[in-house]
């Protein structure tokens, strides 16, 4: 910032702003926009962007909710023609095709000062694009308490923010559109892997190799009364992944049936317990764990655990199950992941790998950056989804990748998964992995 020339970066950002925005209403001309503007620059770059949409042909008028609005956006916005309120509009019927949403920044603290609170309510119904982050979540943590925006489309500049990524406040922004201001970025805390990032990490069989070098996934899973949760972890570990697959459980018989091509008990390079385990599940995680191989732990084996486990693990659980784990409320956890993931990985000494609407993964390394999944579809919410992550993750582990690697890009497999197999609506657990192949066999050439 300090190389540029004063205002330069929110000029870009107000431009980008805008061509986003006419972009999203098909055109600027004759349309009516609302600008919110608070006190920071936020409020500045809504300003210049409504007067670049002035200057289009639009109706633009800004409501100061703070009497230290940017005067250079104010003055720019007035000689395009726009009109400047101080305060709410309140009289009358309110019309209007656009809100932009220009309160606070990302400096601004969680909730929304009344006088925001009533002019979301005069425009309520009106779409609304949020400048940088929706006003009033936590920018930091993706965290939401009070009152805040819900956003159609979030323009955010230079990279994506944390509550961008996490939920609930990922939630609050609608579509994200990044505006490339030219920023020079550190090493993030928060980061989302894209497919040139898992087509990287994903394993490729070497010109001598063999199924013992790419790699053996041992699976414990299912039982007399889940015999289900069994084929589902198998199809995940079974994807071509791994160099083989084994499997040691009451389910021998169908899994031989549907994989001919799984073997049962021997070693392996890493073990996926308690899918499905029921009353197996402690048997399963302490052979397991004496193996000395990484491990992913699901489901019931996770009710076995009281602290680290002295070998590289990832857990895998839902909400529900990390509360009973750690003894806290499903309901705060739900709505603060990036804490609760962080907190389970250091006191486990394991990846977890909290799984949501946009699953987190956290090291037990503070200085590694949480990873947040982006890909999938509410079509995942189906029984038995999680047995197949489970036995994915665990034939990326077998073939040597990191547990936050394996976790990470296991989760987005899967996702990207069940976005192809429910292109034409509803999908299966079984669809999932089935279509799991295909979106690796899809994935972009790595360059030598």
């Amino acid at each position: 910032m300090a190389s540029l020339p004063e205002g330069a970066l929110m000029q870009r950002a107000a431009a980008g702003l805008a061509y986003a925005v006419i972009d999203h209403l098909g055109g600027a001309y004759g349309k009516r926009v609302v600008l919110l503007v608070g006190s920071g620059d936020n409020g500045g770059d809504a300003l210049y962007a409504g007067a670049l949409l002035a200057r289009r042909g639009a109706r633009v008028e800004a409501w100061l909710l703070s009497d230290r609005a940017h005067t250079g956006g104010v003055g720019a916005l007035k000689a395009a023609g726009g009109i400047v309120s101080s305060g709410v509009i309140s009289t009358g019927s309110i019309t209007g095709d656009l809100v932009i949403d220009g309160i606070v920044g990302i400096g601004g603290k969680p909730g929304l000062r009344p006088e925001a609170e009533e002019a979301l309510d005069v425009l309520a119904g009106v779409p609304v694009v949020a400048v940088d982050t929706p006003s009033g979540v936590c920018v930091d943590t993706g965290e939401v308490d009070g009152a805040h925006v819900t956003a159609d489309l979030t323009v955010t500049f230079g990279t994506y923010k944390p509550c961008h990524l996490l939920d609930p406040a990922a939630s609050a922004c609608g579509k994200v559109q990044l505006v490339d201001i030219g920023l020079e970025l550190p090493i993030p805390a928060i980061e989302s892997l894209e497919a040139a990032d898992v087509a990287a990490l994903v394993p490729r069989p070497a010109p001598d190799g063999h199924k013992y070098t790419r790699g053996v996934v041992g699976l414990r899973v299912g039982s007399a009364t889940y015999p289900g949760a069994a084929l589902l972890a198998v199809a995940g570990a079974n994807t071509g992944l791994a160099g083989m697959v084994r499997y040691v459980g009451t389910a021998s018989e169908w899994v031989k049936r549907q994989h001919p091509e799984v073997v049962g008990d021997g070693q392996a390079q890493a073990w996926v317990v308690g899918s499905g385990s029921a009353d197996g599940a402690n048997s399963a995680l302490a052979f397991a764990r004496a193996s000395g191989v990484p491990l992913v732990i699901d489901a019931d084996s996770l009710r076995a655990l009281n602290g680290p486990l002295g070998v590289p693990a990832i857990l895998t659980p839902h909400a529900g199950e990390l509360a009973a784990l750690i003894r806290e409320d499903r309901a705060d956890i739900e709505a603060r992941p990036l804490h609760y993931a962080r907190l389970a990985a250091q006191r486990f000494e394991a990846v977890v790998l909290l799984k949501g609407r946009r699953t987190t993964i956290a090291s037990p390394d503070p200085d590694t950056p949480v990873r947040v999944n982006t890909t999938g579809t509410s079509w995942l919410a189906t029984a038995g989804s999680g047995d197949v992550l489970g036995g994915l993750i665990g034939s990326l582990l077998a073939t040597g990748l990191a547990p936050i690697d394996a976790a990470s890009a296991g989760a987005w497999l899967h996702g990207a998964a069940a976005t192809l197999a429910s292109a034409g609506g509803p999908v299966t657990a079984s669809g999932v992995a089935a279509a799991i192949p295909a979106v690796i066999r899809s994935l972009p050439a790595v360059s030598s």
